[in-house]
């Protein structure tokens, strides 16, 4: 099993130099969960480990709980950590979507994860999210997505990279990773995101979100 160890250490340098607006991705996310996520809402954090997106939910929205799942023991000891002023609103669940609590909850949340997620386990996993959903409850969702013929690929990944380059990684180190993406990554075109998506019984898809080969849409449950 791969340990996650020096990436918890170091994951709050990482993502703001790799994804574009970042920063603004969180805060969109959590105006799209607002506009439907009552006041004192229970909100649903796929992929949480590392704490970003909970910490930034929790600050914004005082009367929101959390339940946050990550398959990494190490990544979600820095979730905890990150958003330790928060503890009382917050459970962290070790393992993938079936170790969630059934809910019903009023929003979810799937941030830079998804793409990690085997293209055969993909449908399965939106399908346990919308099942956890009350209905007409918001679920927002960004990562990876781009073509997938040869050219695409390469051109978008590249993008990606030089992105984080100009923020000061180191360029060897980009490009090892980026080879590492291509070979392992099941990343799915954006006609096929939303294909998947809507099979899972989101309704009103709508794309928020596009930076150089990331994307993120919002949905609700039906």
């Amino acid at each position: 099993m791969t340990s996650f160890a020096h990436i918890a250490h170091t994951y709050a340098d990482g993502p703001p130099r790799q994804v574009p607006g970042l920063a603004g991705l969180h805060r969109m996310a959590r105006i799209l969960l607002g506009e439907r996520v009552p006041a004192d809402g229970r909100v649903l954090v796929l992929g949480a480990g590392g704490g970003m997106e909970l910490g930034h939910f929790a600050e914004g929205q005082a009367g929101w709980s959390f339940d946050g799942v990550d398959p990494s023991p190490e990544m979600l000891e820095a979730a905890r950590r990150a958003t330790a002023q928060w503890a009382d609103r917050i459970r962290l669940h070790e393992g993938y979507i079936d170790a969630a609590p059934d809910g019903p909850f009023d929003g979810a949340a799937c941030l830079l994860t998804m793409h990690f997620v085997p293209r055969d386990q993909r449908l399965a996993t939106l399908s346990a999210v919308r099942r956890r959903l009350r209905p007409g409850a918001p679920f927002v969702m960004a990562h990876m997505s781009y073509a997938q013929d040869d050219p695409s690929r390469d051109r978008w990944s590249k993008r990606n990279a030089a992105f984080s380059v100009s923020n000061g990684m180191d360029a060897a180190m980009v490009e090892k990773g980026r080879q590492g993406i291509l070979e392992r990554l099941p990343i799915l075109a954006p006609d096929e995101e939303v294909a998947l998506f809507e099979q899972a019984g989101f309704a009103g898809s709508e794309l928020f979100y596009a930076a150089f080969g990331f994307r993120g849409w919002v949905g609700y449950g039906s």
